[in-house]
């Protein structure tokens, strides 16, 4: 899940750095860091001695920080999150791996958990994705389509055009349980590109349709009911759980914070009835990334570039399956908008974002630009992926907190069509 956030305290954050055993370059006799033409800092660099020792780099690095926010969706959150990164034996041959943990609650009732791991094993003979929630959750759907919720499926027998949403902004109120579970294990065929296969589990259960109502006259249905009735899904429960191939390359030199590289990911899922699925379906994953420098003195000063599509290939998804907006492995896309604001059986999402240091040479502190754009479809009503696309803008600051790992803490504000959102987060949006 995305942090959108209102922050409401000031935010702390207590970093450290632990292992049983360091990794060091070494010139000589003494422990160094490698150096460029503008080293990085880091904020501690602030009240540390300038004649003081560097501190050899450690193999394990985590930033704690209070998980604590307001919004609609939430009402009042509170809960704690960590951001970590580490290596495998050896450092000069391996990549970082890093990983995001969150446990929050909120006056809503709900109850969020999360644990995300992106982690390169040894000499990167393995790359392993994981992402795995357990929620107690309530969220608003829109309809279906990126001019949602205008365009709602209605079957000919039921003469009503929705149900009052005016209290609600156009959104249809849900609660529901979630359970996911999703581990890919992709081995090296060569160097950067990988091949894999995954295990994926996406379980709703106990859904409740706040605003559905069968009994009134005329009655109330929402977008989740028409969906489901028509599609043959139970409208309480259901889940897809299956099967993926992925092919993946990746030569950015970070994870955590790239300066260069590209990372493209094609991952085709199938989804079976013997494994759990409520019906059989695949999809397909298509992700590409980017990093262009701009300053061979300050590597942090580039542009990078953002693009993925979610697509439905075969059979019907549930509802709350679908392609929706904020729903990558990183729940990072679509800053300026409600998590899931724009759901379709396709989306194709893009972003573009402008980084730079604020600081010259210490390079502490950065700032970032960035542009994003969503489509989604509604093939039940004939609205194709570009036929609407909602954008949004925002501006944000960098503060690095751990300039081995690349590990910043990051304040953005992004601005949507009539949406808004505060974000804060312990690593770059991708």
């Amino acid at each position: 899940m995305r942090n959108i956030l209102l922050p409401i305290i000031l935010f702390t954050i207590f970093a450290f750095e632990s292992g049983a055993q360091t990794i060091r370059t070494t010139t000589g006799n003494k422990d160094t860091i490698p150096q460029r033409d503008c080293q990085q800092g880091q904020i501690s660099d602030l009240w540390r001695k300038k004649d003081r020792e560097p501190r050899p780099v450690k193999k394990f690095s985590a930033l704690l920080y209070p998980n604590i926010s307001s919004n609609p969706s939430n009402g009042f959150l509170f809960g704690a999150g960590g951001v970590f990164g580490w290596y495998f034996n050896p450092m000069h041959l391996t990549k970082v791996s890093g990983g995001v943990v969150s446990v929050a609650y909120t006056t809503k009732k709900q109850l969020i958990i999360f644990i995300k791991t992106n982690s390169y094993t040894s000499q990167d003979n393995l790359f392993l994705q994981g992402d795995w929630r357990f929620y107690l959750y309530s969220q608003p759907t829109f309809g279906l389509g990126t001019n949602a919720p205008d365009t709602i499926a209605l079957p000919s027998t039921i003469h009503w055009m929705g149900a009052d949403t005016k209290d609600y902004n156009g959104a249809y109120p849900m609660k529901y349980n979630y359970i996911k579970l999703n581990e890919i294990i992709n081995f090296k065929i060569i160097k950067d590109l990988y091949i894999g296969v995954g295990y994926q589990l996406d379980d709703y259960y106990s859904i409740s349709d706040q605003l559905l109502n069968l009994d009134s006259i005329p009655m109330q249905v929402t977008p989740h009911y028409l969906y489901s009735k028509k599609h043959g899904f139970d409208t309480a429960q259901y889940a897809i759980s299956g099967l993926s191939l992925n092919v993946l390359y990746d030569s950015r030199d970070n994870l955590i914070n790239p300066y260069k590289g590209i990372y493209a990911n094609i991952n085709y899922r199938y989804n079976f009835t013997f494994l759990g699925s409520s019906q059989e379906s695949s999809s397909l994953w298509t992700e590409f990334r980017t990093y262009v420098g701009l300053s061979k003195k300050n590597p942090r000063h580039l542009v990078a570039f953002w693009l993925f599509g979610d697509f439905m290939m075969t059979g019907h998804i549930p509802y709350l399956s679908l392609p929706s907006l904020g729903e990558d492995q990183r729940a990072r896309s679509g800053r300026g908008y409600v998590n899931s604001r724009f759901r379709g059986e396709d989306l194709v999402y893009g972003e573009v974002e402008y980084r730079f240091p604020i600081l010259p040479c210490s390079q502490i502190l950065g700032g970032v630009f960035f542009i994003n754009a969503t489509t989604t479809s509604n093939r039940d009503r004939n609205v194709g992926l570009f036929k609407y696309i909602q954008p949004a803008v925002g501006v944000g600051l960098r503060v690095m907190v751990n300039k081995y790992f690349r590990t910043n803490v990051n304040f953005d504000f992004a601005i949507g069509g009539q949406s808004k959102g505060f974000y804060l987060n312990g690593q770059e949006t991708f």
